[in-house]
């Protein structure tokens, strides 16, 4: 797992040959973020399912409440197939027009 700071959010981009063991190692790690945007990258080589992905989805929810964005960027998605509270994006752009529009949202009380 790849760990870059950014201006407003944290991005994490898989480097494992698994998603299992992204996915675990993204778990021992995500509780040190617990106050910052999180930014997913998940990379195409790895084998993922729309399952795997929904894995992330009670971590998304509670980032929310805690005022704070979670994103994931994944290329081949139908982003129809994920519940609407669930920010699932192919770009590293869309990722971050996500975290803005959201930062907007909470300073005017959304």
């Amino acid at each position: 797992m790849l760990l870059e700071k950014k201006e407003n959010y944290q991005l994490i981009s898989s480097d494992e040959n698994s998603f299992s063991k992204f996915y675990t190692s993204f778990l021992k790690k995500e509780k040190r973020f617990k106050k910052e945007n999180l930014v997913l990258q998940i990379s195409n080589k790895l084998d993922t399912s729309k399952e795997d992905l929904l894995l992330f989805l009670s971590i998304s929810e509670q980032k929310k409440e805690n005022g704070t964005s979670f994103v994931v960027i994944y290329k081949n998605i139908e982003i129809d197939d994920f519940p609407e509270n669930f920010n699932i994006v192919p770009t590293l752009i869309e990722a971050e027009d996500i975290i803005e529009m959201e930062s907007i949202e909470r300073e005017l009380g959304f």
